[in-house]
């Protein structure tokens, strides 16, 4: 099961990072849950819950009476204590009989991802560890998480090459339904139904995803299809995603809408279409472990500024897992939103999308967002690159 591999991952990360023990505490999950949860858990907790991971390997769970049975059918903690009327002493004893020197709990400034724990549980957290004098061993665990997050393994890589290959299908699958006259909201319509039939998950809100753009002076991003029609001379994308296992896909792909007697696009689509081809080649040659996200950027922010179009208003990549934005490190300039992510060095196991744009005055937006894995060596395709243009009927 994927816990137990994640708790035995995260042991070794503690040897790695010299930390003594890490510890998730969270409550009402379904509420306000910790985003590291699932990798403890395979459902929701109610009252205070702890969740102890020892560098010597031994793992460990405080949880409610109700709640027991579900930590321990994991399989992933030698004891899963249960209580009725508090957490504090079973933890405190579990805590003074390890003595550990440092305890990583899950807050970080600059990661949301690794930042789970509430402030009104940090000062707890605070009270209770206070009590037995270690309140001052607390420091954070961000380096953990990201880690655990980020360095994936053969099965969530696995999970996430069937997500992205149902995505791929139903591209496919839509491309010859785009025509003029077709809403945004009838293609969005049409990509829904056939995730339904398959009994798949949206990676994101489903009001936008899939999200469907189509010619000049749309939302761009992070929108629903609205009745905007389809009209020859448009460029249109979309940007949609599905869950395998709760591990996402995240895609994008650009079509052009023929008009009345042509069979290809105008020269000033396919320019902006080849530079952005070329922007994702290149950022994928770039990337390899131990380069910087910081770096991976530049290289393609530099190819759309050289071809004479402004810079794109984004990070080329993020992560992805089981959040479409999962993960510290990022592909993206050095801009105060992105804080410390492009500074983080690439990593093997760390998966990116690619997703340069730029603007074609009169058509459109052309974007493609393309899903690689870092390796060893350099980085490797998990989606088909897109590098011809999708030409639909006018």
């Amino acid at each position: 099961m994927l816990i137990r591999e994640k708790v035995r991952q995260a042991a070794a990360l503690l040897k790695e990072f010299d930390l003594d023990c890490w510890l998730t505490f969270t409550r009402e999950s379904q509420v306000m849950g910790d985003p590291v949860l699932p990798f403890l858990t395979t459902g929701d907790v109610t009252w205070h819950s702890s969740f102890l991971v020892f560098k010597d390997g031994k793992a460990r769970a405080v949880v409610g009476r109700y709640d027991q049975k579900i930590v321990e059918e994991t399989g992933a903690y030698d004891e899963v204590q249960a209580f009725v009327t508090g957490f504090k002493e079973p933890l405190q004893a579990i805590l003074k009989e390890a003595n550990p020197r440092t305890i990583a709990v899950n807050f970080s400034r600059d990661s949301e991802i690794c930042d789970g724990l509430t402030h009104g549980l940090y000062l707890t957290l605070v009270d209770v560890l206070g009590e037995i004098g270690m309140a001052g061993r607390i420091v954070s665990a961000e380096r953990l998480v990201s880690a655990l997050r980020e360095r994936k393994s053969a099965a969530e890589i696995g999970y996430m090459r069937e997500a992205i290959r149902q995505t791929q299908e139903i591209f496919a699958l839509v491309a010859p339904f785009i025509r003029p006259g077709r809403t945004e909201k009838e293609i969005g319509d049409f990509i829904t139904a056939e995730r339904v039939r398959r009994g798949l998950p949206a990676a994101w809100g489903a009001a936008s995803c899939p999200a469907v753009f189509t010619g000049p002076d749309t939302a761009q991003a992070h929108y629903g299809p609205t009745g905007r029609t389809v009209q020859p001379g448009h460029v249109l994308n979309m940007d949609f995603g599905v869950k395998v296992e709760s591990y996402c896909s995240d895609l994008q792909r650009t079509f052009y809408v023929l008009r009345p007697g042509e069979s290809a696009a105008p020269d000033d689509v396919r320019r902006g279409f080849e530079t952005i081809v070329r922007t994702v080649e290149a950022a994928k040659r770039a990337m390899k472990p131990g380069v910087l996200g910081l770096d991976v950027d530049a290289a393609a922010r530099g190819i759309v500024t050289a071809a004479g179009y402004e810079e794109f208003p984004h990070a080329l990549g993020h992560q992805v897992g089981r959040f479409p934005h999962d993960g510290t490190a990022l592909l993206g300039p050095a801009w105060e939103k992105y804080a410390r992510k492009p500074f983080r060095p690439l990593e093997p196991g760390m998966v990116f999308t690619i997703e340069p744009r730029l603007t074609v005055p009169g058509r459109g937006v052309v974007t493609i967002e393309n899903m690689v894995v870092v390796t060893e060596t350099g980085a490797a395709w998990l989606s088909d690159p897109q590098t011809e243009l999708i030409l639909a009927k006018g």
